[in-house]
């Protein structure tokens, strides 16, 4: 209940209650007797602005004369009556000046009466009644001889009636607008009355419409604001029309300050017809067809953002629909233009430039964070989307010219995010009614937050902010704002709403036959399935098939950019099937458009990259940031894995939890490869990274089972990489060459020490190539001494007997890449000392080794290629190819390492680059063999990302080399194998002239 505490009569308890000035609180309480209403003047302290409620109040009883009494029984008997009317006195200086000019009009907030919403149609018939004309007729024509003020008392009796329920709460911000746009509408109506009242006699017949712009025409009109128009015209059957024209722009003219001209009663609003075709330069009138011929031939981008909003109000009913039926095709067709876009986006740049500074702060309508943020946002997504949506009724929600509306619609179809749907027309609202708060007051046009505390506290209490409204209205507003603003830039800028422009209407529509046509067009080599993955996702009325009719469209096209459209359309179902519950995937896709058309590219040109993606969809998520698709570092790689390792107990599940994370790590090296992120020695170093973190890993595993089976481990395990793993450049397809070593602990028996770390090698092995959803690593030890044939595992003193005694000068060379990866670091290390005599050998290789290195590379050319293989296509063993680069890079070692320390080094490229740097090698030769070498290396990681499994050849089959290609940035296969042939024949040159000398 209102408390009804007795007030005395000091000035200081009238400011303690809410009065700005107490001792004029007094003066006017006293005056107008109302000091025995305790309720009432406790109902006063509750407005906006008591002070102005109270000072409204006792000029209305003062101004009602013997009707005073009336209202002070009705102040007291009807509550509704008296929330309504201080409501209003306490916002509305203007409405309170209404009513001490007509102070019977109280009267409209009265009974149930007040209450009631009215209909477009009743508004209409009393302000067209209210100027003397017949509401009923085809044509009114106004017969009171003082219309035009009894226009504006009607008017603003209605929106005295309206006010009182907006203040109260008992009509919302939606509610509120659209009464203001059909009342606008009325007197448009009415105020064409008047103007047929004032033609000359003898003028010729015309039809005449009005069509509503802007927020008239949305129906979400401000208090006071101007009414946008456009006129269209035509003669009656069989008139002229330029007589017609001419009555018709005296109508238009004579309507126009019928609701303009300032009278007694002031006027109602401007009628500004500038989004007329040609704006202020253009007739005023024009007719149908001249209005059609404008817009399809000069219109600019902004006329069609207008026409958006066209509603016909007033006139001629027929004619204002055949308008919207005319210009409905042109509007929804003008996203097609070029730099649509662009140009909508241009346009909201230049309003907030030409805000004046000193208004930026304080602009509600204009500035950023405010209403135009939140319409040309809206307008803008429905223009592009609009045309794209099938028959009504959806497409009809989609196209509503009101702001809430559209919207709601936006979000229903998942154009919009629910949550930014949410707190836009959350923010919109407040702005809204902030707005009908400013304008209330004085009831002018304005759009400025006050920049005094009286006019902020006003807008806070009339808001039902009381502790301190100016505090709390200010944040409020703010935080509103900040809102608005961030959704607004997420939305009108973003970039898939560009890719859905430019789409043909065709092509956006996804009509089966114009679907067809355009998969066949794309590249789509079989179309009909293609079709059958379209239905299966964008089929229903769920919010996720809306989101997939406005992504698919677009993205067809980028499927195309790739080499296999139709894999990348089944990718891309398979993992939508996925992740088409997951809220966070769809919506990635369609707010950032860099992360849908990565995503349509890698599926479309990649089967490796498809299959680890779609084992863990989730990771389509680090496609929205390049920083997530850089390789992660060894020391990260090892930190995540061992803390897997802490929460599983048994060891298959903490090695495919394990062989998770490679899965993931090498979708990303993948990724990053085909976006052109990574070059190959960065892939090289990535994909080595990886191998050596899993293995180190899964080897602590290893011998935790074992110790778990066999009890403490009696000797020392160390794993060395070899080949590929050992230099730094493994490829997708590469297995982990290496081989083990171990170190029996002081007092351990050899046998026992032996079997342990056995145990563990085959442990090791079995973990990370059984079968598993996760793709294996297969680690392979056949570089060991002697081969397959020998012990799986040596003790360091094994390793030195043997290399003393039996090493063959492949083997040294093979030793070249060994590096300590995983276990014992120090019995690593102690390999590293053995190993190191042998590859970088005092003085060289003497010239029996030599001869030999140089005859089991000649007897490698000719005895290993594979049956059938041609040598020109083969990557490695082919003239020119890795193993021509290698051979020559390992022989400089192992004829100079012992003198040249750079040397000293497990990868090509960096020997190359000693070798040259020593004056070992011609610079000239080491940019042959370095681009040899880079070219063998991307064409075999293109295969394996194309293929998803490993060759050394380029691949025979059209589509795969041309796929292979395409990866690698060549137009053609032709081009590629051009390339290729090129590079090995010089590669080839240099090799036999250094090589062989």
């Amino acid at each position: 209940m209102r408390e009804t505490r007795r007030f005395s009569t000091t000035a200081g308890e009238y400011a303690r209650r809410g009065f700005a000035d107490g001792t004029r609180a007094g003066r006017l309480v006293a005056e107008a007797g109302l000091g025995d209403d305790q309720e009432l003047l406790g109902a006063i302290t509750e407005t906006a602005d008591p002070d102005l409620a109270l000072g409204s109040l006792a000029t209305l009883l003062e101004r009602a004369g013997e009707g005073a009494a009336d209202l002070r029984a009705a102040l007291r008997s009807d509550n509704g009556l008296r929330d309504r009317l201080l409501a209003v006195l306490g916002a509305s200086a203007a409405l309170g000046d209404h009513l001490a000019r007509h102070p019977y009009d109280w009267r409209e907030l009265l009974g149930p009466d007040a209450l009631y919403a009215p209909d477009p149609d009743e508004l209409r018939a009393s302000l067209v009644h209210a100027v003397g004309a017949d509401p009923l007729g085809p044509a009114p024509v106004a017969r009171d001889g003082e219309a035009l003020d009894a226009l504006r008392r009607a008017y603003r009796r209605r929106v005295l009636r309206l006010a009182g329920r907006d203040l109260t709460g008992a009509a919302g911000v939606e509610e509120v607008a659209a009464e203001l746009a059909d009342l606008a509408a009325a007197a448009l109506e009415a105020a064409l009355a008047i103007a047929r009242s004032e033609l000359p006699a003898g003028a010729a017949p015309a039809r005449l419409s009005i069509i509503a712009m802007g927020k008239a025409g949305g129906r979400e009109l401000n208090y006071v604001s101007d009414v946008d128009v456009i006129f269209v015209a035509e003669p009656e059957p069989g008139g002229d029309e330029d007589a017609a024209l001419r009555t018709a722009t005296r109508l238009a003219a004579a309507t126009m300050r019928a609701a303009s001209a300032s009278t007694p009663e002031g006027s109602l609003w401007q009628v500004d017809p500038g989004l007329r075709p040609e704006g202020r330069n253009g007739p005023l009138v024009r007719t149908l067809a001249s209005h059609l011929a404008y817009y399809q031939r000069w219109a600019k981008t902004w006329e069609f953002q207008a026409l958006l909003k066209a509603r016909p109000v007033a006139g001629d009913v027929e004619l204002g629909e055949a308008y919207m039926h005319g210009i409905a095709p042109l509007v929804w067709r003008a996203a097609g233009r070029d730099h649509f876009v662009e140009d909508v986006q241009a346009m909201r740049r230049r309003v907030i430039e030409h805000i004046p500074g000193d208004q930026a702060e304080r602009q509600l309508k204009l500035g950023p964070g405010g209403l135009r943020d939140v319409e040309f946002a809206v307008q803008l997504l429905q223009l592009v989307h609009g045309r794209t949506t099938e028959d009504p009724p959806p497409r009809v929600l989609l196209r509503s010219a009101n702001t809430l509306a559209a919207l709601e619609a936006l979000s229903r179809g998942g154009y919009v995010g629910r949550q930014d749907a949410a707190e836009l027309a959350e923010a919109y609202r407040f702005l809204r009614r902030v707005e009908h708060l400013l304008q209330l007051y004085r009831l002018r046009r304005t759009h400025l937050v006050p920049d005094n505390d009286a006019g902020l506290r006003r807008i806070g209490r009339a808001l039902g902010l009381r502790g301190d409204p100016v505090k709390e209205f200010t944040a409020l507003w703010r935080r509103h704002a900040r809102e608005v603003r961030r959704i607004h830039e997420k939305l009108f800028y973003r970039p898939l709403l560009q890719a859905v422009a430019r789409l043909p209407e065709a092509g956006a529509r996804l009509t089966p036959d114009q679907a067809r046509a355009r998969l066949e067009a794309l590249g789509y080599t079989d179309p009909a399935g293609a079709l059958r993955h379209i239905e299966a996702l964008a089929s229903g009325v769920s919010r996720r098939a809306a989101i997939q009719r406005t992504l698919l469209p677009v993205m067809l096209g980028w499927f195309a950019d790739g080499p296999d459209p139709d894999a990348g359309l089944l990718g891309f179902r398979r993992v939508s099937e996925a992740l088409g519950s997951t809220p966070w995937y769809l919506r990635l896709l369609r707010d950032h458009v860099d992360v849908a058309e990565r995503m349509a590219y890698v599926l479309a040109s990649s089967r490796y990259a498809t299959d680890l993606l779609l084992r863990a969809p989730e990771a389509v998520g680090m496609l929205a940031d390049d920083a997530d698709l850089a390789p992660r570092p060894r020391e990260a790689l090892r930190t995540e894995a061992k803390a897997l390792l802490q929460r599983h107990d048994s060891a298959e599940a903490a090695v495919e939890a394990l062989r998770g994370l490679r899965r993931r790590e090498l979708f990303r090296a993948a990724t990053a490869d085909l976006l052109g992120r990574l070059d190959v020695d960065q892939v090289g170093t990535a994909l080595t990274d990886i191998a050596a973190a899993t293995l180190e890993t899964a080897l602590s595993v290893a011998v935790r089972t074992v110790e778990a089976a066999r009890g403490e481990m009696p000797t020392r395990f160390a794993v060395v990489a070899m080949g590929r793993f050992g230099g730094g450049e493994l490829g997708y397809g590469s297995d982990a060459d290496v081989v083990f070593v171990h170190d029996p602990l002081p007092g351990a028996e050899e046998r026992v020490a032996a079997d342990a770390a056995h145990a563990v090698a085959e442990e090791l092995r079995g973990l990370l190539s059984r079968p598993a959803p996760e793709p294996p690593l297969v680690v392979d030890a056949g570089l060991r001494p002697e081969g397959r044939a020998g012990a799986l595992v040596r003790t360091l003193a094994s390793y030195a007997g043997y290399y003393r005694r039996w090493s063959s000068p492949w083997e040294a060379q093979a030793l070249l890449r060994a590096a300590p990866v995983a276990g014992d670091a120090a019995t690593g290390e102690r390999f590293r000392e053995l190993i190191d005599p042998l590859r970088w050998p005092e003085g060289g290789v003497d010239a029996s080794a030599l001869l030999e290195i140089r005859r089991l590379k000649a007897r490698m050319e000719a005895e290993r290629l594979p049956r059938g293989a041609d040598p020109g296509m083969h990557t490695k063993l082919g003239p020119g190819g890795l193993s021509d680069v290698e051979w020559v890079a390992q022989l400089l070692q192992l004829r100079h390492a012992s003198a040249v320390p750079a040397l000293r080094t497990t990868r090509t490229l960096a020997a190359l680059t000693a070798a040259t740097e020593a004056g070992l090698l011609d610079a000239s030769d080491a940019e042959v063999l370095t681009e040899a070498w880079r070219l063998a290396t991307r064409i075999r990681g293109a295969i394996v990302l194309v293929r998803g499994k490993a060759a050394d050849s380029i691949p025979t089959d059209l589509r795969d080399a041309s796929a292979v290609a395409r990866v690698l940035g060549f137009g053609s296969r032709e081009e590629l194998l051009e390339e290729h042939r090129r590079v090995t024949r010089r590669a080839r040159t240099v090799m036999e002239r250094v090589f062989y000398g």
